[in-house]
């Protein structure tokens, strides 16, 4: 059997001392906007800025306004410095940046960042996107205000405070007898587009439970003995995956027909040598991860 590499989350490490307690402070950013060790981070659309050298751009706090959404992202681990998300509006930010090919997405740049600054991007964008789908109360329809430094919604009708979301989901590596891998393509996906199967963990169901039900779901199979091999957040929109493998058990490989399309085993030897040829989940993703762990090494031909 081939040695198993260390998995690798690049989405996991724990960039920020989030300081939980300074979030009360109803002064906090005229404070931090004091503050010479603070660092803005500007999004606009889910997008960020980047310097010359491909790192997160910062911005010190007398050179943008406080106009936008405020989140007080917490204290850099190296440092100490404060780190502030600004969720501006577009007339903001083509007066800060008005070439669009300059804003980038973290699926496309994220895997170009350090492990600290894609973990601070990760972090800011599940953020921005609770933000954006969490403005009305869900009880009364209400508009929402932002407090505690941007972790709390509130409406003032019912008195009620809003927190933010994560969505908890499975992610599963299936290895049968001979030590091959099952691999999905969703409909909407390119035609040579694969990746380990996945889904949402329902209301009162563990996590192993998820992973069985989930494969019989969509690939029709029984599996057994999941194994848990380490999570990472997904802010797309604000998931947190839990990545697994798993044994094939039986069945026949149907797929749903809905989400899943078509399912295929895989060797290593196949795996290696199409993989200039079919397109596999980035390298940011726990899939990756999890496809690389099962593989024993790196892939070759997948930078995307």
């Amino acid at each position: 059997m081939t040695e198993k590499i260390q998995l690798n989350l690049p989405l996991a490490e724990v960039a920020l001392d989030r300081d939980y307690l300074s979030r009360s402070n109803p002064n906090l950013f005229d404070e931090l906007w004091l503050n010479p060790q603070t660092r803005v981070l500007l999004m606009f659309e889910q997008q960020v800025l980047l310097t010359a050298k491909s790192e997160l751009k910062f911005f010190s706090p007398d050179t943008v306004s406080t106009k936008g959404l405020l989140v007080f992202l917490g204290n850099t681990v190296q440092g100490g410095a404060p780190i502030v998300l600004q969720i501006v509006d577009e007339e903001a930010a083509l007066s800060i940046e008005p070439d669009s090919s300059r804003w980038h997405h973290l699926r496309r740049s994220g895997i170009g960042l350090s492990s600290s600054e894609a973990a601070i991007f990760t972090q800011a964008l599940a953020l921005a996107n609770w933000h954006q789908t969490h403005q009305f109360c869900s009880g009364c329809g209400r508009k929402t205000l932002v407090q505690k430094a941007g972790w709390v919604r509130f409406c003032e009708l019912e008195e009620k405070e809003i927190y933010p979301r994560t969505d908890p989901a499975i992610i599963v590596g299936v290895i049968d007898d001979q030590d091959r891998i099952l691999l999905g393509s969703q409909g909407i996906w390119e035609e040579n587009r694969f990746s380990i199967l996945a889904g949402f963990v329902e209301p009162g169901e563990s996590l192993e439970a998820a992973v069985i039900r989930e494969m019989q779901e969509e690939a029709g199979i029984v599996v057994n003995e999941p194994k848990f091999l380490g999570s990472q957040a997904w802010p797309f929109p604000f998931s947190l995956m839990f990545g697994y493998t798993a044994r094939f058990a039986g069945g026949e490989v149907i797929p749903d027909g809905e989400e899943i399309v078509k399912l295929r085993w895989f060797t290593r030897d196949e795996l290696k040598a199409e993989s200039h040829s079919i397109f596999l989940p980035g390298k940011l993703s726990i899939a990756r991860s999890i496809i690389e762990h099962w593989l024993g090494e790196e892939l070759q031909g997948q930078d995307r």
